[in-house]
């Protein structure tokens, strides 16, 4: 019936629907060669041209229509290119890449492949090709993308090494409010900065803070103590190396602390300690932003904020000859200098408290300090600052079965006031016992301690919600162990 009403059988559907396709897959197909953005040349088996879309004219300097049948022997003959991949592709029957050049420089990547037909001789030969500039800037941004992937994994792994406690500032002394004040204009700027300072006195804290208010917040923090490091590895670790740069080096090759540093921040601890020979290619660094792996023959530039850190006289060390002059004074663009916590015992308690709170929440303690606790932590010298300050609570809350700590068992203060003073402390479970006068100066002892806990330790907020200046509550705090 369907063929009576002049309609096509199913099986007539079906032939024309493939006819259709056919033709529609062959309008496609000349159209993808036309608009690729790869050349694509096709020639027969003796290198004449059967077929080039646009992109191959622009490189050969003539009309596509005008490529049809020219032999590329002819182009190479003229200098339109200076060989031809199809010709060696014929010779060799295999498929030939290369680099070739036309007459303007403009260099292509090019792979001829020969079609061999069902009786093994060459129908056709396929070249395709393209422009090497563009292959070499994505080659590049993927190299560069690697580096950068290579670059923030190590800065992850080395950071988590890194012992991040501890990291934050203190200031209720009116030198480290200073030190702060100037500390938030410089970290603006990439100048160099030299922390000097004792030993726990809260360099890297410092460096750290600059770190975390600078235009380079986002990017690495990377500390290195030089001190650490041993000097036959210091060259590779900062400098990083390339795939078998040396015996035992990582066959991936290794990023160096500048490049791992790069857009962010290098603290270099303890750098006194840098021998000789590596104060000086750390200045040519500092003064070129250049780095050169071991074993590689390629610079990179380095985009590194330096804040530097020591203990020691550098002067007396330039004396000595123990240290560059052109490397301090490069270095030393703006000094900072840390004072010891016994010249700002404003920050001790302060410090105590916050210690003391780190270390509850880590072991689900709820300890305090007593009054005697706080006399001898206020009064004592601390030479080795807050380090040592930290040391002697996380002793005092391990080693205490009480909940009110004081330093009844702690024999390595050697505080200004003899430790015997805990048998005068009045303890919180103990009932009062003497005069008024000393019932009423040991209530006024407990209420301050609590006061002082409740505020963190910081004297100004004690004296406002004591009611008294701050310069009286030092004076009770001095006094109560005299």
């Amino acid at each position: 019936m369907t063929a009576a009403l002049g309609m096509p059988s199913p099986h007539q559907q079906e032939s024309n629907t493939d006819e259709s396709r056919i033709t529609l897959d062959n309008q496609f197909l000349q159209q993808i060669i036309k608009e690729s953005f790869d050349t694509i040349l096709v020639t027969d088996k003796f290198g004449n041209v059967l077929l080039a879309n646009p992109t191959a004219g622009l490189f050969l300097g003539y009309k596509t229509e005008e490529v049809i049948g020219i032999n590329v022997k002819d182009f190479v003959k003229k200098g339109i290119y200076d060989w031809s991949p199809t010709l060696k592709a014929i010779e060799t029957r295999s498929v030939v890449s290369g680099i070739v050049q036309n007459k303007h420089g403009v260099q292509h990547m090019v792979t001829s492949k020969p079609l061999i037909d069902e009786n093994g001789d060459i129908a056709m030969i396929i070249t395709n090709a393209r422009d090497k500039g563009l292959v070499d800037e994505y080659i590049s941004a993927l190299e560069n993308e690697r580096i950068t992937v290579i670059r923030y994994k190590t800065a992850v792994e080395y950071l988590s090494e890194v012992d991040l406690e501890n990291k934050e500032l203190v200031v209720e002394s009116q030198q480290m409010r200073q030190i702060i004040k100037i500390s938030n204009v410089i970290a603006k700027t990439d100048s160099t900065v030299m922390l000097i300072g004792e030993t726990g006195t809260g360099k890297e804290v410092m460096a750290r803070y600059i770190h975390r208010n600078s235009l380079r917040s986002k990017e690495p923090f990377i500390p290195v103590n030089c001190a650490a490091i041993p000097h036959d590895l210091l060259e590779s670790e900062f400098f990083g190396y390339v795939r078998g740069a040396f015996t035992g080096a990582n066959p991936q090759g290794k990023p160096g602390l500048f490049e791992i540093a790069d857009k962010g921040t290098l603290f270099l601890d303890e750098i006194a300690e840098l021998p000789l020979a590596m104060q000086s290619k750390l200045l040519r660094v500092l003064e070129s932003s250049e780095v050169q792996r071991l074993g590689d023959t390629n610079i990179i530039q380095a985009d590194v904020r330096f804040i530097a850190a020591t203990n020691r006289d550098l002067k007396a060390m330039i004396n000595q000859k123990q240290f560059r002059s052109d490397l301090y004074y490069r270095l030393n663009v703006i000094p900072i200098s840390l004072p010891s916590l016994k010249d700002r015992p404003e920050d001790i308690l302060a410090f105590a408290h916050k210690f003391l709170e780190e270390l509850n929440r880590k072991y689900g303690l709820k300890k305090q300090f007593s009054t005697q606790a706080t006399q001898l932590l206020f009064n004592y010298n601390w030479p080795g600052n807050v380090r040592e300050l930290r040391n002697v609570i996380e002793r005092l809350v391990i080693t205490s079965s009480d909940e009110i700590l004081n330093f009844k068992e702690d024999s390595l203060i050697n505080s200004k006031t003899p430790l015997e003073t805990e048998q005068s402390y009045l303890e919180s479970n103990r009932g009062y016992h003497g005069t008024l006068k000393s019932v009423m100066q040991a209530v006024d002892e407990e209420y301050i301690n609590q006061v002082l806990a409740e505020c963190g330790g910081r004297i100004g907020e004690a004296a406002s919600r004591l009611g008294i200046h701050r310069t009286m509550l030092y004076r009770k705090l001095h006094n109560k162990s005299k």
